[in-house]
């Protein structure tokens, strides 16, 4: 029984956080706790900066021209929910792929009870689907397109650049959700032609939870998901025209902000070209081992190909709930075992009634960790 803790549940959140992040956070909850934008005193206007600085820094890292087009959120669940139902109306016509997580899933069901039309395109079971289905799949009215970047299930890449100019020739926008590429692979608004980008602060950036953001290209004018105080125009019954006061009701995050800062600061440093090659490498690493062990069926794009740095698998005769158990107490290895908030990416890879076991490394990942994992599905196959 190791002594040692391996953690390989980076795909939720990114861990352990560097420790510039830490002492962001730290340093922000003593010195800079006041209100940001809620005042003219020295500790309000410091608190401004921090979120200044923040938006610099995504900016420059996803290669947006006004840093005022980012607007922080809570997570990515929220960035996509303020998207969605910021942009769809009653009438429009939406397209996502069967591969998106619930946080796309969800909301564009319930704009379905609300007269918006949705068509999901199917994928296969690496997790991609035919771009002429795409095509196909527009229509006059087919205002949105969203799609992941990353599955949070297989580690597929998708064509964001191919699948951009499809929607843009048809006169549509592109969310993307970045949960699991920002900060991994390189994202450029830009030159991928996204419209609208949500991402978190605690996975890929390396920041706290409780961090995220979105981009909002700056000719879209989202119906804000929230109205209440932003520290500008105060006297006006209505919610502020100009970004990102519209988006950003209530107090932020200011701590939370100051470590997503660091973390982005951090991750440049190193690169992120860097960051990608690390973690595709152990990724190729775990998904061969694993295939050298006899019962184990492995999900997403076959080894050499690209991927983010997730590997999900599955044995027929355990319940994936249960090898993750074990490999908890019995191992001191962090997976994550069920259905992971993508039921129809479980369909589209065949493991629809029994879920999967999902590896994720990071940047701090070790060959050491992937293959205690190896060694650990080995042993418990043996026995059982």
């Amino acid at each position: 029984m190791s002594e040692r803790f391996y953690y390989l549940d980076h795909a939720a959140t990114s861990w352990p956080k560097p420790d510039e992040v830490i002492e962001a956070v730290t340093a922000a909850m003593k010195n800079d706790s006041a209100n940001p934008g809620r005042g003219s005193h020295a500790m309000a206007v410091r608190a401004s900066r921090i979120l200044f600085k923040g938006r610099m820094q995504l900016a420059k890292l996803l290669n947006v021209n006004n840093p005022n087009d980012i607007v922080f959120t809570h997570n990515t669940t929220m960035g996509l929910n303020m998207a969605i139902k910021g942009f769809v109306k009653a009438g429009d016509h939406v397209i996502a792929s069967s591969v998106e997580h619930n946080s796309v899933r969800r909301p564009l069901y319930d704009l379905e009870q609300k007269g918006v039309e949705v068509t999901y395109i199917d994928a296969d079971e690496k997790g991609f689907f035919n771009l002429n289905q795409l095509k196909a799949a527009m229509k006059a009215n087919t205002t949105l397109v969203a799609v992941n970047h990353s599955s949070n299930l297989l580690g597929t890449i998708l064509p964001i650049a191919e699948i951009s100019e499809i929607v843009h020739k048809h006169g549509a926008k592109l969310l993307v959700d970045g949960a699991q590429s920002v900060g991994i692979i390189p994202v450029d608004v830009v030159k991928l032609g996204i419209d609208m980008l949500a991402f978190p602060g605690h996975k890929g950036l390396l920041g706290p939870q409780g961090t995220g953001g979105l981009y909002i290209a700056p000719d879209i004018d989202l119906e804000p998901l929230m109205q209440g105080g932003t520290g500008s125009q105060s006297e006006a019954p209505h919610q502020p025209l100009i970004r990102p006061d519209r988006y950003e009701a209530g107090t932020q995050n200011t701590a939370g902000i100051a470590g997503l800062t660091a973390g982005v600061e951090y991750i440049s440093r190193i690169g992120i070209d860097k960051i990608y090659e690390h973690e595709w490498k152990l990724s190729q690493r775990l998904l061969s081992g694993l295939m050298d062990v006899e019962g184990v069926v492995c999900l997403g794009p076959d080894i050499g190909q690209p991927r983010t740095g997730i590997v999900s698998f599955y044995i027929p005769h355990i319940d994936p709930s249960e090898l993750s158990f074990i490999l908890d107490q019995h191992y001191q290895i962090a997976v994550r075992s069920g259905f992971h908030c993508t039921p129809t990416a479980h369909m589209a890879a065949g493991t629809s009634e029994r879920g999967a076991v999902r590896a994720s490394v990071g940047y701090n990942t070790t060959d050491e960790e992937v293959d205690a994992l190896v060694l650990a599905v080995k042993e418990i196959i043996e026995q059982y």
